[in-house]
């Protein structure tokens, strides 16, 4: 590639907004919002949708709480025709849905539109021409004038339509490509497009502006809109609407500058879908708020299901690591990061406010429907933390967490010799392994216990080097007492270090498990792991697991 810019690119020119306010805003409230999901979103696709696709996709929609969805351009094609009649045909749109249809400014396109529309109680019809430079001088070839008087003849005919449309019908209008377009020159034909059509308190009109083609960063347009915002006559009655497309890989900052800016709409799709680089993500945008305690008033409650419709309906497969939605985006791989949202989580458990505060988790996963199965995952970069909170989440094995640095080693050598990611039953199968089924050189045959205030008895009955031995031991309870009846025969010396227990399954058929560590001259630390309905069994099996493990 050559690096040598020699004019061919130049930067984008600054805004003339010294005292800028969109800076110090915050957004404390969700924007109106409108699906194009049906219409730009659909025109982007290798497969456009049927008729059961598009009805599937907007169901899903009307679920997720859009009260305002662009669902085609009824006027370029029968499917799109068809897919409105039908959805009139059959009532399928509420009473507090209005449905929008785009248009150009033909007088034959906006008459098939209105035959569309007829029966349709709320309808907005979305009006649109290019007004940039570029399309003006390479496209068109027609001056300012030209592309207003477009515009206004498109105005006129919708009124003229109007009149004769038993409903309640919005104006929309959009100079498409406002990005490449003079500000004073956008201001200039907005404003005559809403004079001409009578904007009112009760006639308010959508102005959208969008980005068509991105060609700035986010700040560059939240300066256009405020500027457009400080420009456009009867303001009060306007409806600043975004629509931002993906072509620098900025339209979720553009849009939520814009809406710091002074802009009241946002339309976008789920999952970025759209013509060329995408559509703005209303997904990524409403939960972004909902991390900031904005309520979105849209449901992404059950994100699974969103993803499952929209990918059947569009054929596009969603990204792993898409925001809040990718399959891997609260999974951890890292042990540092599994740490620390293993601490987070239990944190989080018992703390008493609801407050979100768990470490590289922006959002708790349940609320859009996630569960933490999936949170920590175990491959070669994993840490022993999240080796320990697999166990313990999934199988109910409270591992102490002097023992994790054990585990850890374990399970990170299969990992580093199959050099992939391991599922959880393999890592339990591990553990199991490692623990329930190590190598014997001395195993429990038999065990009797008993106790008075002071002094607990074990009578043992155990095989050694393929030896059955009977040993009595007492002391201060019945992991000591055992201790010291093996040591009658037993060679290996060693201590009790650490002990821990607690109960493993349903309480009905809860078993008690027991995890002792025990230390000697030549090794540092060993744990072994028990398992029984009775706990001090349990806490015994532990005993000869650790020595088996240590003494092996």
């Amino acid at each position: 590639m050559n690096h040598i810019n020699n004019g061919k690119y130049r930067p984008y020119p600054q805004i003339d907004l010294p005292n800028r306010k969109w800076p110090a805003n915050t957004i404390v409230k969700a924007p109106a919002w409108c699906s194009v999901d049906l219409r730009d979103g659909n025109q982007a696709l290798i497969n456009p949708m049927d008729m059961k696709k598009k009805l599937e996709l907007f169901t899903l929609l009307l679920k997720l709480g859009f009260k305002e969805i662009e669902i085609g351009f009824p006027s370029a094609s029968k499917v799109e025709f068809d897919f409105l009649r039908r959805l009139v045909d059959d009532k399928l749109i509420p009473d507090d849905v209005t449905v929008q249809v785009l248009v150009q400014a033909r007088e034959h396109l906006i008459a098939k539109t209105f035959e569309a529309l007829k029966g349709v109680k709320k309808a907005t019809v979305h009006l649109y021409n290019s007004t940039s430079v570029a399309q003006r001088k390479i496209v068109f070839n027609k001056s300012q004038d030209e592309i207003i008087a477009l515009a206004l003849e498109g105005v006129d005919l919708v009124k003229k339509y109007e009149k004769m449309h038993d409903g309640e019908i919005f104006l929309e209008y959009s100079p498409e490509s406002f990005t490449g377009t003079e500000l004073e020159y956008a201001a200039k034909i907005c404003n005559a497009v809403t004079a001409r059509w009578g904007i009112n308190p009760t006639r308010k009109v959508i102005i959208n502006l969008p980005a068509t083609v991105e060609m700035a960063t986010p700040n560059i347009y939240a300066d256009q809109i405020e500027w457009m915002s400080e420009h456009l006559d009867n303001r009060e009655n306007v409806i600043i609407s975004t629509h931002t497309h993906n072509d620098r890989g900025t339209s979720v900052a553009a849009t939520e500058l814009a809406l710091l800016a002074g802009a009241d709409r946002v339309e976008g799709t789920l999952l970025s879908n759209g013509e060329r680089t995408g559509n703005v993500d209303i997904i990524t945008l409403a939960l972004n708020m909902t991390t900031q305690g904005v309520d979105s008033k849209l449901d992404f409650s059950n994100i699974n299901e969103v993803l499952e419709v929209v990918e059947k309906c569009t054929e596009i497969l969603t990204h792993c690591r898409h925001p809040y939605v990718g399959e891997l985006v609260y999974t951890a791989f890292s042990g540092s990061h599994q740490d620390a949202i293993n601490k987070g989580l239990a944190y989080q458990k018992k703390k008493s406010d609801k407050f979100w505060e768990v470490p590289y988790l922006p959002i708790d996963p349940k609320d859009v429907g996630r569960t933490y199965e999936s949170i920590i995952r175990i491959n070669s970069q994993s840490g022993k933390g999240g080796i320990a909170y697999i166990l313990e989440k999934n199988y109910g094995y409270q591992l102490p967490k002097a023992m994790h640095p054990e585990i850890g080693r374990t399970v990170q050598m299969v990992t580093d010799e199959k050099g992939r990611e391991l599922e959880p039953q393999e890592i339990l199968e591990i553990f199991k392994e490692s623990y329930f089924n190590a190598k014997e050189h001395i195993s429990l045959v038999d065990l009797t216990l008993s106790s008075d205030k002071k002094v607990s008895t074990c009578t043992l009955v155990y095989n050694y080097n393929g030896k059955e031995i009977t040993a009595k031991g007492e002391g201060n309870g019945p992991i000591d007492a055992c201790k010291n009846a093996l040591m009658k025969d037993y060679k290996n010396e060693f201590t009790i270090h650490s002990y821990y227990e607690h109960s493993h399954g349903d309480k009905s058929s809860a078993k008690a498990i027991a995890y002792i560590e025990i230390q000697s001259d030549d090794i540092l630390s060993c744990f072994g792991v028990g398992e029984d309905n009775d706990i001090a069994t349990a806490s015994i099996l532990a005993l000869f697991c650790a020595l088996n493990r240590a003494f092996h």
